[in-house]
């Protein structure tokens, strides 16, 4: 099954090729051993609207995406037909991808009115749920109101079920943040603590991937990285921000869950 889900700008953008094993069993950089086929590798990316770095970098994030095996993936700032890019990026990506189905929805009016907003991108699968969210930069308060937006509709819509939720995006929010803190009462951080911002030099993790308690015993961990180099990409030039994946088992729910 392929599926692809977007929101716009500087929300997030989501796709997947997910039959729960990854399209192209291609281990990560310097790693020895790929992804076995119950392994998903969910990966979370912002790319800066592909050309932080002044150039078009769509097919380049392309061939990163591909040479990383991803399951399913998460990416923020992307722009469709506005003053700024005039052309509808993801129909662009999934091209490059070789054809991927995708949807989006809309997150900001380019060089709008008002504040920002912000949204909550959720592809469900037979086996798991996959959401994106890019959060607040500006206002922490703002910032931790939009956490708990979240995590109150992910407790109403799948608190009570045994199928796992994972979340990414970039949270603009530092391990010890406050947000952070918030985010841990109800979920896991998979992903390692590593500095994914600014990508030239990175200085600050705020990019994650995590997954709400409901069946997180569900989700057995194999590995979380952030990757810095590549065959077929410069990192320091994809985007201002670094890729991070994690890879996952799904184990069967319990006979005593409902």
């Amino acid at each position: 099954m392929k599926a692809l889900f977007l929101a716009l700008l500087s929300a997030m953008f989501l796709f997947c090729q997910c039959d729960n094993a990854p399209s192209d069993q291609i281990p990560s950089p310097g790693e020895e051993q790929a992804q076995t086929e119950d392994t998903l590798r969910l990966a979370t990316y912002n790319v800066g609207v592909f050309s932080k770095s002044g150039t078009n970098t769509t097919n380049m994030v392309a061939a990163m995406a591909k040479e990383l095996g991803v399951s399913a993936l998460s990416m923020n700032e992307l722009d469709s037909c506005n003053t700024r890019h005039n052309v509808f990026q993801i129909k662009l990506f999934a091209e490059a991808m070789g054809g991927w189905d995708y949807t989006f929805a809309q997150a900001l009016n380019y060089k709008g009115d008002g504040s920002e907003q912000r949204a909550l991108a959720v592809c469900e699968f037979r086996d798991f749920v996959f959401c994106s969210t890019h959060l607040d930069h500006t206002s922490k308060n703002a910032q931790k109101a939009q956490a708990a937006t979240i995590t109150d509709w992910i407790r109403k819509t799948y608190g009570n079920t045994d199928k796992p939720v994972i979340l990414c995006g970039d949270f603009n929010a530092l391990p010890n943040s406050e947000t952070i803190a918030y985010m841990k009462q109800e979920w896991t951080i998979l992903s390692p603590l590593d500095f994914t911002y600014p990508a030239k030099s990175p200085t600050k993790c705020i990019d994650y991937i995590m997954v709400y308690r409901n069946a997180s015993s569900r989700v057995e961990l194999h590995a979380a990285k952030v990757p810095t180099e590549f065959k077929s990409g410069d990192v320091k030039t994809a985007s201002d921000h670094l890729p991070v994946y994690v890879d996952v088992t799904i184990k069967a729910p319990s006979t005593s869950q409902n």
